[in-house]
């Protein structure tokens, strides 16, 4: 029986994935195979001998120290895609609420709330509505920086709202190329697409490549006024240069869901508090997501989705079946080969992958590898970590 620890609460649906003839599931499970969590961080936690896999219900992944666990033969699964519409729905309020005062002018009305006279109230009302007029989004060009499962989705939505989309994104992927528009005008460059936007939604992952990838130089590409969103992270927008965009007008607006202290008394922005995701559907979605992928690896070693394995998936065929990952290096494999070689055992399957310094392999075996088969595939100079399944 495999054993499940869960962080933070996760969907019943998604731990209802788990059926409970096969999987013993805890937040305080002891000796754990697995891990599946939201936004509690691992970094400063001890990490059990046990421990296969951690799963992520969610896209972002900083809360765990996924270096660390790759080194340990440790795979991180994350969930793209499942909270993708639930974020595609808050940048389109972020796209209204930043170009029409929405919120100035429910202050107002709220500010009113003495008044007794009917007849007043809507000669006041009228008098002053001009204060908030703004403009429509129809007409207008939006940049889109990341073109995954979110970014498609909001690129394509924005074609349904009557703008002029432009695309930003050097790591497209064939499957999310699928996903996008035809219309979606694709970019080649970073500037072209910044200085054409009125406005900018980022939609790339945090790391040390999209780090203040939106800085001074890049502000000051983009049209000026225009209107920069970012539903993404925190860390892609330098906030010192954001802050002087600001004040120069150069940004008429920023629109985030990650607020800091630096921007709560200014009117030019419209702050969330980190709800990108927090609608029952993502919740759900993420979950199950999470727990089908779990549940693949746990059972058959098949890798989806994973942010530091490379993503392997074979078909059972029959026999006993081994995984095992190594440091990406020559030779390792056919070490391995060579153990089951000299114990006569035949291969009737495999498949191998490599992501970086790190592979992954399935084999499919016509006799059952005892103990001392393993232990030989585990000396094997490279070999990381092995399994039976």
């Amino acid at each position: 029986m495999f054993r499940i620890r869960t962080y933070n609460r996760i969907a019943p649906r998604g731990l209802q994935q788990f059926d409970p003839e096969h999987y013993s599931v805890s937040e305080d499970m002891a000796d754990p195979h697995a891990y599946i969590l939201r936004s509690h961080k691992l970094h400063d936690e001890p990490v059990p001998e046990s421990l296969l896999a951690v799963a992520r219900a969610g896209a972002g992944y900083n809360n765990i120290p996924v270096d660390a666990l790759t080194h340990r033969g440790i795979v991180v699964f994350n969930t793209p895609g499942g909270n993708a519409n639930a974020v595609k729905e808050l940048v389109a309020a972020g796209l209204f609420l930043s170009s029409r005062d929405i919120f100035g002018g429910m202050s107002f009305v709220h500010s009113l709330r003495d008044e007794q006279d009917a007849a007043e109230l809507s000669r006041r009302l009228e008098r002053e509505k001009k204060r908030f007029a703004g403009t429509e989004v129809a007409g207008k060009t939006l940049g889109v920086i990341g073109l995954g499962a979110i970014g498609s989705m909001v690129a394509n939505m924005a074609l349904e709202l009557g703008m002029r989309v432009l695309g930003y994104d050097p790591a497209l992927s064939v499957e999310a190329a699928w996903r996008l528009s035809s219309r979606v005008e694709r970019m080649e460059g970073l500037n072209a697409l910044l200085g054409g936007a009125d406005y900018l939604s980022l939609h790339v992952p945090a790391n040390d490549k999209t780090r203040h990838l939106i800085d001074a130089e890049a502000l000051g590409r983009m049209k000026r006024g225009a209107v920069l969103l970012n539903f993404a992270r925190e860390e892609i927008v330098d906030t010192r240069a954001l802050l002087a965009a600001l004040d120069e007008g150069q940004l008429s607006r920023y629109v985030t869901d990650f607020p800091l202290p630096e921007l709560f008394a200014r009117q030019d922005t419209i702050l969330l508090p980190h709800i990108g995701a927090s609608t029952q559907e993502a919740e759900e979605n993420c979950a199950v997501m999470a727990a089908q992928q779990l549940k693949d690896f746990l059972a058959n070693g098949n890798i989806v989705n994973s942010v530091n394995f490379p993503q392997t998936r074979m078909a059972r065929n029959g026999g006993y079946r081994i995984t095992f990952c190594n440091d990406n290096v020559p030779r390792v494999l056919g070490a391995v080969l060579g153990v089951l070689a000299d114990r006569d055992i035949n291969v009737i399957d495999m498949v191998n992958k490599s992501q970086g310094d790190t592979a992954y392999n399935i084999i499919d075996m016509a006799t059952e590898p005892d103990d001392s088969v393993i232990r030989d595939i585990r000396a094997a100079d490279g070999v990381i970590r092995v399994r039976a399944l």
